[in-house]
């Protein structure tokens, strides 16, 4: 699959992984279709690369189908790089009592029925594409995480999304081997993000110490030349790779 000159689409493009998802299909002559609820930044990074924002809650279906008539306008859409998510820390039971089951399912509706609600309106507009010459119509990749496998305390919620979007994947590639859309689930560990730079410093610098090799947190730019191996090599189909430098979360 080729990237150049073909349409792709970055949930969560405005920051993180997702921004350097979208710099890099932006350097490599693709054109960018950033879906974010972060209005300012998801502008701004568009502007700065030549792309395009949508405004998008990746969990309503009005504003996905959105987000694809955007992206459909301006060329064959090939891409899917979903990074849209959340990550709240609830026990299930902790000195206020049960988790609130508002916050568990906001999570699951995010960052699970967000990455389904997205795949299958993408895999629905990559249907009607002229197959490229390796019989491919589109490729989608999404974002689950480490947690999904070894979740620590108070991730009860946000390890039940990633799971769900691990185990979702193989049947999703399943599905659409028949259509020549592939789908694929990196499964990052600790990276550089806004969400962990809210975090003290000795906390930053305690997780990068604990990554086997390289011992540093991973970075947008990782995640990035990851999604561009996945796009460009077509035998990659219905896994999932960590990308997280052989850690394994301990319980806390």
């Amino acid at each position: 699959m080729d990237i150049k000159g073909k349409v792709f689409i970055v949930t969560g493009g405005a920051s993180g992984l997702g921004e350097g998802a979208a710099r890099m299909l932006s350097r490599e002559g693709g054109k960018v279709v950033i879906a974010d609820l972060q209005a300012d930044k998801g502008e701004a990074v568009a502007q700065d690369i030549g792309g395009v924002f949508v405004k998008c809650d990746v969990a309503s279906e009005d504003d996905g189908k959105a987000v694809i008539a955007q992206a459909v306008s301006l060329g064959k859409l090939v891409g899917l790089v979903n990074c849209a998510g959340i990550a709240p820390a609830v026990k299930t039971v902790g000195k206020d009592g049960a988790h609130p089951l508002a916050v568990f399912t906001k999570t699951i509706t995010v960052n699970l029925i967000g990455s389904f609600n997205m795949i299958r309106l993408a895999a629905e507009a990559m249907c009607k594409n002229e197959p490229e010459p390796t019989g491919e119509r589109g490729v989608l990749i999404s974002t689950a995480s480490v947690a999904a496998y070894d979740g620590q305390i108070g991730q009860a919620a946000y390890a039940a999304s990633k799971g769900g979007v691990v185990g979702m994947t193989l049947p999703i590639a399943r599905d659409l081997a028949r259509n020549g859309i592939r789908n694929m689930t990196i499964a990052p560990g600790i990276f550089g993000t806004p969400m962990l730079f809210g975090m003290p410093k000795e906390v930053q610098d305690a997780l990068a110490a604990s990554v086997p090799f390289p011992s540093r947190l991973g970075t947008p730019e990782d995640y990035a030349k990851l999604v561009h191996q996945i796009i460009t090599n077509e035998m990659l189909n219905g896994e999932v790779i960590r990308l997280d430098g052989a850690i394994r979360l301990a319980p806390r």
